[in-house]
């Protein structure tokens, strides 16, 4: 088939946006917690507020949507299945967590302990992530 079922990339897309926004809040507050608010008093930044946590929640939901849509384009050249998912999910990781975190810590000098923990947390979370949603997906 050649369409791909928009209500399904929905629905999946919440599924891996909610296991992202777990990971994200584990990551951010349980595992590097203390190394975050240590690394934002050295810049003389407050601690991200409620409006910042809303934007990053709405976003981590709509690139949920984005990763189940690109595992949804995938399928017809590299079949269903959670092979095609974890590469969906790493083309995700590759842009969003790699290119934007070298960078973004390069510029703000993240300490090389969360950056490194960050990138690898997010390999696994988006991989894990699209597979959940991929696994909700199926073709018109």
């Amino acid at each position: 088939m050649n369409k791909i079922n928009f209500a399904r990339v929905l629905l999946g897309g919440l599924v891996a946006g909610l296991v992202m926004n777990i990971g994200e809040f584990v990551v951010n507050d349980l595992i590097l917690g203390a190394e975050m608010k240590a690394f934002f008093a050295r810049l003389n930044l407050p601690d991200p507020g409620g409006s910042f946590i809303a934007v990053a929640v709405i976003l981590t939901f709509v690139m949920g949507v984005v990763l189940v849509w690109l595992y949804a384009a995938m399928r017809p050249r590299c079949g269903p299945g959670p092979k095609t998912a974890i590469c969906a999910g790493v083309i995700g990781w590759l842009f969003a967590c790699v290119y934007c975190g070298i960078i973004n810590g390069m510029i703000l000098q993240v300490p090389r302990s969360m950056l490194v923990i960050g990138i690898v947390w997010c390999f696994f979370e988006y991989t894990i992530a699209t597979i959940a949603g991929a696994w909700l997906y199926k073709e018109t």
